[in-house]
Formats: structure tokens, sequence, C-alpha cells
């Protein structure tokens, strides 16, 4: 077992006077290999603790960049690093916090072809995913690996933690054996968060890290911590293992959940071409399938209704006319017009605002917000 240093002892000294830590526990965190799926507002609270208590190795690996709207929760990140990759954040931060650590960070996505190569030869993988498909893909390499898992997850005012696969342990497929429906999955960006939220529970889930590689206390192992920041509450459920085939092999996570791009029955265009088709005189309705809180902070020129996309069978919308959908990226607004056209509504006559608000931002009006 690697031994401390004098900088060791200075630096890790309030651990060492733990009985249930002392020195053969900070030895076991200094050789301790961490992996971590995501440097976002999981993955920043959870790799900032995890690097000031010494963990020996973080593997970090995120293909997104800094957007401004992550700064008021991924707190790895700063100002300045908008528009650069969260996994180079990432390392330049936790190297200022504790140099002492290895560190190696990976600038793309965790898939079915690299995880096993990438997750192999770590102890733990900590769960700062913001998708389905991509937890699967976590749950059946580690159960494959043998390795255990911490999961969260966080939406508006409320978070979730467990530890899954630790000593044969439940693990994820157990939770939830089968996805649920991709409309039925809100994303942060449609639903909102809390900014403190991924705070606590990413220091939750650095917790659990802990204990697991110190093999103190009790993990949330076959239990799920929910809580609720409105009224401060935790309470933990309990699961067991259920009856199923054993994972063998990895598969196409994203055909798994539903959420595969389909070939659109609709056709897609940009704020540019649509105001020039306007200025031309094409005369479409312009549908937001944001909600009301959303179109309370900007609502695009000339749009005639809001009608958010969840809600779009129950409106009465014309068939002989065009109509062009938008929302804040152009996610919601594309799944409402795939719904129209699903029930009768011509192909030819539904658009998509390409990018969305955001886009009209950067092509029309750098006035509009973007948030």
């Amino acid at each position: 077992m690697a031994g401390l240093s004098p900088e060791d002892m200075a630096r890790y000294a309030r651990h060492l006077t733990l009985p249930q830590v002392g020195e053969k526990g900070q030895a076991k965190l200094k050789e301790g290999r961490v992996f971590c799926v995501g440097a976002g507002g999981l993955g920043s609270p959870a790799l900032l603790y995890l690097a000031a208590a010494g963990i020996g190795h973080l593997t970090v690996i995120d293909d997104d960049t800094i957007e401004r709207s992550n700064l008021q929760r991924q707190i790895l990140h700063a100002d300045d690093d908008v528009g650069i990759s969260k996994a180079e954040s990432a390392m330049l931060r936790l190297r200022e916090l504790n140099p002492s650590i290895s560190l190696e960070v990976h600038a793309e996505r965790l898939t079915a072809e690299n995880a096993m190569n990438l997750v192999e030869g770590h102890d733990i993988v900590l769960d700062g995913t913001d998708n389905i498909p991509t937890r699967y893909l976590v749950n059946d390499v580690c159960e494959l690996l043998s390795i255990p898992w911490v999961y969260g997850s966080i939406y508006r005012f409320e978070g979730q933690v467990s530890v899954f696969n630790l000593n044969g342990g439940p693990t994820y497929r157990d939770l939830f054996p089968s996805p649920p429906p991709p409309e039925a999955v809100p994303s942060c960006e449609e639903g909102g968060v809390l900014g403190v939220l991924p705070g606590v529970i990413g220091s939750i889930q650095a917790t659990e890290v802990i204990k697991v590689l110190l093999g103190i206390g009790e993990p949330l192992r076959g239990k799920l911590l929910v809580y609720d920041a409105l009224d401060m509450s935790m309470r933990t459920l309990s699961f067991t293992s259920i009856e199923r085939a054993p994972v063998t092999e990895l598969i196409d996570y994203e055909g798994f959940c539903g959420t595969k791009p389909k070939q659109m029955p609709f056709s897609e265009i940009n704020p540019s071409e649509y105001i020039r088709l306007r200025n031309e005189g094409w005369n479409p309705l312009f549908i937001d399938s944001r909600n009301s809180v959303e179109a309370s902070i900007v609502t695009l020129p000339d749009t005639d209704a809001l009608i958010p996309h969840e809600e779009i069978l129950l409106s009465e919308l014309p068939k002989d006319r065009d109509i062009v959908f938008y929302c804040r990226t152009g996610g919601r607004s594309a799944m409402a017009a795939y719904a129209l056209a699903q029930i009768g509504h011509d192909p030819a006559k539904l658009f998509n605002l390409s990018g969305g608000v955001h886009a009209w931002h950067s092509e029309i009006d750098s006035n509009v917000p973007k948030y």
C-alpha cells in the first residue's frame, strides 16, 4: 500500500484523526481509481470533493463544451471557460486544487465502442450524466467488469442517489428494468434545475464513493435516496435484485431507449431563411412549443400561439396552412411537428425552426435573450 508523504499528512490531517479513516484509510484513497462520466452539474461538486479528499487517480470523460447557462450550477467552470471543453476545464481546475493526484481526461462521449477499455482498471464509477441511454451503458459496463457505480440524477428541486452493483448487489436494471418513453423524460433544459441542487446530490455521490473505497459505513446498496429541496426532506426507498438475464454484451443504447434520431417527416428551416420567406410574403402560423415560464423570458416576433409541445395533439391547428414551430434550441418544436405529422397533417406544411431561440439570437437579433 502506498505510504503518505509529509505533504499528504499535512493536507489530509482532518482525515487522519477520524478513526474510520486514519493513515491506512487515507492510503486507500490515495490508491483509489475513480472514473467519472460527465463534468457538469453532478460531476463538478463530486470531482472537487474527490480531488480534495486525495483520491489517487481520477478519470473524467465529457464530450461537451461549456456554455454560459452551465455556470449557474457547474462550479468546476468559470466565465473565462465558456466555449472550451468541459473535460479540459475540469483537469485544469482539479490540478489547481490538488496537484498531487493523477488526472486523465477524455473529451469524447462514452460509447459502447470505447467504454470497456476506458472503464476497466478503475475501482468505481461515478455517474454525472444527464441522459438515460448512457446510464444503461454505464450499468452494463460495470456489470460486465464487476465494478460498483454511484448513480445520481437531478430535476428541478429533486435529486436521487444510489449505489449499484456493489458486491453483487442490485443494479440499475433491477430498479429500472426498461427505459421510460423519451417524451416522459424532460431535461434540465426544459424543466430547469435549482442551481444548488447538483451541489447537494454530487456531494452525496462523492461521499458514497469514499465510503465504498474505504469500506466504511452503509453505502446506498439496494437503496434509493430521494431528496426534495423544497421541503428539505430525504426518503430512502429499498429495492432488491429481480429475476433477469445477466448482461453479456453491450448493445445499441439509443435504440434500446428509443432516443435514436428518426427520419423526421417535416422540414427544417433556419431563422435567416424564415425571415427571408416572410419578407417575400410567406405567412405561416408561428407556434411557440415552450412553456409559459420560458415565454415570459422572451417570445419571438409574430408568434401566433403558445402551445407546449406535450399539448400539441390537444390543439386544433389547421391542416391547410403552413406551420413553423420553435422552442429554445429546436428539440421540443421538432417533437411537436413530428406529432402533427403522425396524426395526418401534411408533412410538406410542417417546419421546425432549427436552433430555436438560440439560433435567432445568433442569426437575427443578439438582443433576444439566450437563456
